[in-house]
């Protein structure tokens, strides 16, 4: 009969539980219907980022580790389990900004239900209940539900994590309880659900949850892991410290594979999204007060002030008259160690949240919900009528407080009670005029069918930035990016001269560097791009599209050829009679063929002097190019960016190409003509292309032709070259990376280099400057493997360089080979025992293999090293 009262109570709890949550998916979905305003920065980011494991997630290879690999490749920032539960849901409703939001209802059920559990676990059903209806009531909470942002899964997946270790400790010690409601009630404890090596496993598994959605989640679990941890070591439970680091094993198996490919960036962006920012915003330093209370400053605004007030002042009228009963005038209530254990949680999190220098109330969403448990718990103090008329009344306020904050439904009357019980919350709709971003995509579309478009956006304010029109290019099939350029004074007229479209705009720019007005200048007058189309905003600004005249690439469908060739051909080469060395060319290549040929072709060209040639216009059976007698144009057809759009081209086309190539600045005068060979980048074949009879003078004294700018692949084999120069260069290499990456935000390009690239080194006579441009391509693209084999077969080519025994050694680290790399830098450093990045890396592997103390040795070596230097 107990048995049967209890589950009919738990069901009508659920039941509770249920209506709460659906109360707040229809309030969100209603928002939703009439906002129509544009994703802004991070929203628009975040969103991309869903599109992009959801198009990796419509043909999975689940037993294939490089699948694997480029998964979890595809966010190296950001951990990607919000973006693939949103991927899943956009599978099943369509793509979209309101179809990616659906995800942030299953986010709402699990912080309810964590909440939920949590207050039950602790308190009892009551109060679980309590707290997950001031979850919806809660404006940061509610705001948040409504904006594609990581912060709101986050507080949801902390709960998650945080109610499953409480779960865990209490299957523990007993502390569970139930039916809780006001003073003076017997405390009831119940069996767990499960275990408590089942809720170790559990919790590992929402731990490894809670990382995979934001690191920030370690702020907030921390503190009570190492509260428990402590305890445990203290008090010699050694089986309770045994299911703990069990847990954290379990935790491994989910967010091991994604921070192993990446920890790298994420230590080297840390910095950035840390000091950079909070500098860049202006935040308060550390040691100042300010730092310190700025969250608490941001209760009220978060909370409401008759859900921040009400609780606190209920909790210590209790307090207060629980004291006045009590004889010894000690704190009477049996849930003093649940309340510390809450307080462990919200201190630890406040303070760790506080060190982090860049502040905004979003970052300690995840305490909240916390919070609200014991809000609920100062709610339900009182049992009697007036009790009940307090709790129902505050929640009322709170309930008129939230709608007059989402919906224009109060007008001056509204917001002026608004604004003096929850200040700074109102978050309306937009239902204005839609912005063009769908327009601008189009008209690009519609101009290049056929290709990839990267787009150049100037202005950056929230509602025209790189971010939404990339969103929008990616609904597209990803056949339009958006990059923010011409933000660097150096970098101004190579940005300009590298995309085929600008888009500018009038009136406010938003945050840009002051550089940005020179490019909007040199877009607008420079004489170089033609004004496609224009828009007004509902701002009264004027939003430019911009192409340029002559485009870089052009594809046309060929007519009336009949069946379509096999192979590709070669019909036009355009080239200046006479070129000096060392200077930049112009070239025009003509391609015909079929859309697969053409769109899976990369060309191997050989610009070679006439006297070592074998058959003219065909490639020699052994090339043997030397860099002063020849010069190599490599790459993809289109620079690889073919697009077939909805559905794949048929037929014949013509890819024209108009380029710039580099004959390297040694040179030996004389004529050189071209020799060809096609390669399919997908099946391998390759095979010999009939060359039109051109030849190129190459005379030191010819004057230098205009021409584009070199492509992506001549720019990294140029970069390449630089390596054997070690340290003093490395930084602007990878600031250049940093630079063509913008250009294509694929990164196809570097596909298009190590193919090519193998396919020489392999076929032709292999050259050390080859080799290290191979290497510098892998390793941006993060193939570990392939990064070390190159580099193993640098050092070959290059024996006496003790940079190249550094690079291997680098790779090999970050792929965790410590013993590897410190047999790799043994060479480098016998040639060259003085060099301090091969000391560095050295004591870095001795470090990672264990020896302490060798490591210090060799760091207090370097340190002497570093200081002789500076005397």
């Amino acid at each position: 009969m107990i048995e049967q009262k209890r589950k009919r109570s738990q069901f009508k709890s659920l039941l509770i539980l249920g209506v709460i949550w659906l109360l707040g998916a229809l309030c969100d979905r209603i928002w939703l219907t009439l906002d129509r305003s544009t994703p802004g920065w991070d929203q628009a980011d975040y969103l991309t980022g869903t599109l992009n494991y959801w198009q990796a997630l419509q043909n999975p290879q689940w037993l294939n580790p490089e699948w694997w690999q480029g998964l979890w490749l595809l966010s190296s920032k950001i951990p990607p389990l919000t973006y693939i539960l949103t991927a899943f849901v956009q599978n099943i409703f369509g793509t979209g900004p309101d179809e990616a939001s659906l995800v942030m209802l299953l986010f709402s059920a699990i912080l309810l239900g964590s909440v939920y559990g949590l207050g039950k676990v602790l308190f009892g059903e009551s109060i679980g209940l309590w707290a997950a209806g001031l979850c919806q009531l809660f404006p940061a909470l509610y705001q948040f539900r409504l904006t594609f942002l990581l912060d709101y899964p986050l507080a949801a997946v902390v709960t998650l994590s945080f109610f499953c270790l409480t779960a865990w400790r209490s299957t523990l010690t007993g502390v569970g309880v139930q039916g809780c409601r006001g003073v003076g009630e017997k405390t009831t404890l119940h069996p767990p659900i499960f275990p408590s090596l089942l809720w170790a496993v559990i919790f590992g598994l929402s731990f490894g949850m809670a990382v995979m959605v934001k690191q920030t989640a370690l702020l907030f679990l921390l503190t009570p892991i190492v509260w428990v941890g402590v305890g445990a070591l203290k008090n010699r439970h050694w089986g309770r410290l045994a299911q703990l680091l069990g847990s954290f094993c379990v935790s491994l198996l989910v967010f091991g594979s994604w921070y192993r490919t990446n920890w790298l960036f994420i230590l080297t962006s840390g910095k950035r999204a840390t000091i950079d920012s909070a500098i860049a915003e202006g935040d308060a330093p550390l040691n100042t007060l300010q730092a310190w209370t700025y969250y608490w400053q941001q209760l009220p605004y978060q909370i409401s002030l008759p859900l921040l007030l009400i609780p606190i002042f209920c909790l210590l009228l209790h307090w207060g008259l629980s004291s006045k009963d009590s004889k010894t005038k000690n704190f009477p209530t049996p849930y003093t160690s649940h309340l510390i254990w809450l307080t462990v949680f919200l201190v630890g999190a406040y303070l760790l949240s506080s060190l982090n220098m860049n502040k905004d109330s979003r970052y300690v969403l995840p305490y909240l919900p916390v919070l609200s448990v014991v809000f609920a718990y100062g709610l339900t103090r009182f049992s009697n009528m007036r009790g009940q008329r307090i709790r129902w009344g505050t929640v009322g306020l709170a309930v008129i407080l939230m709608l007059l904050n989402l919906f224009p439904l109060g007008g001056f009357i509204g917001g002026w009670f608004t604004h003096a019980l929850s200040p700074s919350a109102q978050y309306f709709p937009d239902m204005k005029q839609e912005l063009p971003h769908t327009q601008v995509i189009s008209e690009i579309i519609q101009t290049e069918p056929y290709l990839r478009s990267t787009l150049g956006v100037l202005p950056s304010t929230e509602a025209i930035n790189q971010h939404n029109f990339n969103y929008y290019g990616a609904l597209r099939n990803f056949q339009v990016y958006g990059r923010q350029v011409g933000t660097r004074k150096n970098f101004v007229d190579k940005d300009v001269r590298s995309l085929e479209w600008f888009l500018t705009k009038t009136g406010n720019q938003g945050s840009v560097p002051k550089t940005q007005s020179t490019t909007v200048n040199t877009v607008e007058k420079g004489g170089d791009f033609q004004l496609r189309k224009s828009w007004k905003l509902p701002d009264d600004s004027v939003l430019k599209l911009y192409h340029h005249k002559i485009p870089t690439i052009e594809v046309k469908p060929v007519t009336g050829t009949g069946q379509t060739p096999a192979k590709i051909t070669l019909s036009k080469v355009i080239v200046p009679e006479q070129a000096p060395p060392g200077v930049p060319v112009p070239v025009i290549y003509e391609w015909s063929g079929s859309w697969d040929e053409l769109q899976h072709g990369l060309v191997i060209l050989t610009w070679r002097h006439l006297t070592p040639v074998g058959t003219k216009g065909v490639a020699s059976p052994h090339p043997t190019p030397h860099s002063s007698l020849s010069w190599i144009h490599d790459h993809g057809i289109a620079m690889g960016n073919l697009h077939s759009g909805d559905k794949k081209p048929e037929g014949t086309f013509q890819v024209t190409e108009r380029l710039a190539m580099l004959p390297t600045p040694d040179l030996v005068p004389g004529t050189y003509s071209l020799e060809a060979i096609y390669l399919n980048r997908k099946s391998g074949e390759s095979y010999p292309i009939q060359v039109p009879n051109i030849t190129l003078q190459i005379a030191p004294q010819a004057i230098a032709q205009p021409a584009p700018e070199l492509d992506l692949l001549t720019q990294l084999r140029t970069l390449g070259a630089r390596l054997p120069q070690g340290a003093k260069v490395i930084d602007r290499i990878f600031d250049e990376v940093g630079r063509i990456n913008q250009y294509d935000p694929t990164q196809d390009y570097l596909v298009q280099a190590r193919l090519t690239l193998e396919y020489r080194l392999q076929n032709f006579t292999p050259e050390p400057a080859l080799a290290y441009s191979l290497a510098l391509a892998n390793v941006l693209q993060r193939r570990v493997d392939g990064a070390i084999a190159s580099l193993q077969q640098v050092t070959q080519l290059d024996r006496e360089n003790p940079y190249a025994y550094a690079y291997l050694a680098f790779v090999q680290l970050y792929n965790w080979e410590p013993k590897a790399a410190q047999k790799s830098l043994e060479p480098g450093l016998a040639k060259n025992p003085t060099l301090q990045e091969l000391n560095i890396l050295s004591g870095v592997a001795t470090l990672m293999q264990g020896n302490l103390i060798k490591a210090w040795q060799t760091f207090q070596t370097v340190y002497s090293m570093q200081r002789s230097s500076t005397l």
